[in-house]
């Protein structure tokens, strides 16, 4: 009797190829399509922002102003108002951002996270979900592609939805990528492709353009993943059956939220994300129309769009600022709008991202993503761009500017406090302003409150009331003692991109692991001396050193801060005990791959 032996299934589909030029980011502006899906009174709308953004601003720099040229301004009164007017400002320009959000999903106008039809029916064009992997956990990246390729089919999107796994790998997890994926092709409901580049060539960007440019020709879209994104099947399907309802958007952007959280810093970030994070996402979509950002992944593409948009030069200069643009999402999406393709962003149930385990890992991403925003400065000047495009790279730019600033400006502060014989700090920040920096700073969390709160259904999905109104004051406090840490660490990012040191761009650590006092306090010697310097201030004014106490607080704290929330028990007990419960997810969690498996891998990864 014989076996019949089934073929292996291709690891790639017949190659369809895709002219993608490299852009021309400061000659003539390609024609454009006339976009025919963004909403009415954009204009509007942003100028009431900029204008709302402004009075408030101006209002607080005028009053702290007047008290300070009482008796004429000198150079440091001068320095400390440079530093605030902005700063002030980008604190306004976020509260108005979220009251604006606030008033539309608190009035109904605007129902926020929904669950998104999924009408496979309406589907007429192929669709490929692309995920990207970078010597990521083989288990846990063949667990979620096996999980959505399931949901995918489920929703009956198997006829047109293709799922590529694009390895950048090294030969060592490619070796175990490839016999995952032949495991997982064989069983799959829908087809499964794999594909390692021997070079990790302009990084995610250029191995996205070379799927482009290979296999573009064959499908209308392409849905772009992170290495730890989950996206539900109805998700997708939705997404992809809105592309075919509106063929001049050019980019379908979900807002995703945190999934598998373990540490307690991630319980935490998930909370926060959860809590105040609609009400800031109904605003900036409120705001930014057909204009809309990309962040680069859980977002939909028109393929041919992208290519014809999208092919990404290399700036002049060495690293860290020339060379491959790093932050290449926000850039695309400009390009995708100057060409005329509507770039628009959702709220929609069903799309997920892993968040870093620690405040460390956090840092570590955050000045790779310093240094891509910062490459944008130069870019501001690009030709053909929407000014509200050019509006989203200043604000991702700026954004890592403000951490110095606040630096720099409680510096001025202390300086201006030294100079004075009398009056100190009390002088210096009138209670009405000191007053309305507390309502900008907390008012979106109080927003958020009462959003959690106002509806029995989702007051019930974040644990109840008491559970929200335990947890609220525990996030503010731990925000506050984050704050100070944050700001020196990307001050010392900035110095360090602007010595010409690059930040790199290694494989992003997903696993958590307690870190110990010990292990992290060589890494925390400037913290703790600009802690004790700020405390030192005592003596020179106390109601200052008063007022500065939560940064001293946080700064000094910052060791015990950062090893306690890695932990993962107390995550686990932080659950238990009902803080930071939000909504289940719309999609199973993916297990993290046992500890004894990922440092073997890692040992191995050195070998080879």
């Amino acid at each position: 009797m014989s076996v019949t032996v089934l073929p292996a299934p291709p690891m790639l589909p017949a190659e369809a190829p895709l002219v993608m030029p490299v852009q021309n980011l400061y000659g003539n502006p390609p024609g454009a399509i006339e976009v025919l899906t963004s909403p009415h009174g954009m204009l509007v709308k942003r100028m009431l922002l900029i204008a709302l953004t402004a009075v408030i601003g101006l209002a607080a720099s005028s009053t702290v102003r007047m008290e300070l040229s009482r008796d004429g301004l000198d150079w440091v009164e001068m320095l400390l108002l440079v530093f605030f007017v902005p700063l002030f400002c980008w604190i306004a320009f976020g509260f108005v951002t979220s009251t604006i959000g606030f008033l539309k999903l608190i009035t109904g106008e605007h129902p926020g996270f929904t669950a998104l039809p999924s009408p496979a029916s309406s589907l007429r064009h192929r669709t490929a979900v692309l995920m990207p992997v970078y010597n990521e956990s083989v288990e846990e990246v063949f667990a979620r592609a096996r999980a959505m390729a399931n949901s995918i089919a489920a929703s009956g999107g198997a006829p047109w939805i293709d799922f590529f796994i694009l390895s950048d790998s090294n030969p060592f997890h490619g070796k175990r990528e490839e016999a995952a994926w032949r495991e997982l092709a064989a069983e799959a409901p829908i087809k499964v492709y794999y594909r390692r580049r021997e070079q990790n060539t302009a990084r995610k960007p250029g191995n996205i353009a070379e799927w482009v440019r290979r296999f573009g020709a064959s499908y209308e879209c392409m849905l772009i993943l992170d290495a730890d994104s989950m996206m539900s099947g109805d998700t997708i399907v939705g997404m992809a059956s809105i592309m075919e309802e509106r063929p001049s958007i050019g980019l379908l952007q979900t807002v995703p939220m945190i999934t598998n959280a373990r540490t307690l810093f991630q319980r935490w970030m998930q909370f926060a994300s959860e809590a105040y994070g609609p009400i800031a996402s109904a605003g900036l979509l409120w705001w930014s129309g057909a204009e809309s950002n990309f962040w680069g992944h859980n977002a939909i593409v028109r393929t041919r769009a992208f290519a014809d948009s999208c092919g990404l030069p290399e700036l002049p200069g060495k690293a860290p600022f020339g060379g491959h643009i790093l932050s290449h999402d926000m850039l695309e999406s400009a390009l995708l709008r100057r060409r005329g393709w509507a770039v628009h962003m959702v709220m929609i149930g069903g799309s997920y991202e892993e968040f870093p385990p620690t405040i460390v890992d956090m840092a570590i991403r955050d000045r790779r993503w310093m240094q891509g925003n910062l490459q944008h400065l130069q870019l501001l000047g690009a030709s053909g761009l929407h000014w509200t495009s050019r509006l989203h790279l200043l604000i991702g730019a700026s954004a890592y500017l403000t951490s110095p600033g606040w630096l720099l400006l409680i510096l001025a502060m202390i300086g201006q406090v030294a100079s004075r014989d009398t009056g100190g700090f009390v002088t210096l920040a009138p209670p009405s302003v000191l007053a309305l920096t507390v309502v900008l700073l907390f008012g979106p969390k109080l927003m958020g409150t009462i959003w959690m709160l106002a509806n029995k259904e989702r007051r019930r999905s974040f644990g109840g009331a008491g559970a929200v109104l335990r947890t609220v004051p525990l996030e503010i406090v731990l925000g506050m003692l984050l704050a100070p840490i944050t700001m020196v660490t990307q001050t010392k990012a900035l110095l360090g991109l602007l010595l010409g040191i690059s930040a790199g761009w290694n494989t992003q650590a997903r696993d958590a692991r307690r870190i110990t006092v010990r292990e992290i306090l060589p890494d925390l010697r400037e913290h703790l001396l600009l802690g004790a310097a700020l405390a030192a201030t005592a003596w020179l004014d106390p109601v200052t050193a008063l007022w500065l106490s939560p940064i001293i607080v946080g700064l000094i704290a910052s060791p015990w801060l950062i090893s306690v929330t890695s932990s993962e028990a107390l995550g686990s007990r932080a659950n238990a005990a009902r803080f930071f419960r939000v909504p289940e997810p719309g999609i199973a969690e993916i297990p993290s791959a046992p500890k004894s498996d990922v440092s073997l891998t890692a040992g191995q990864v050195v070998e080879a």
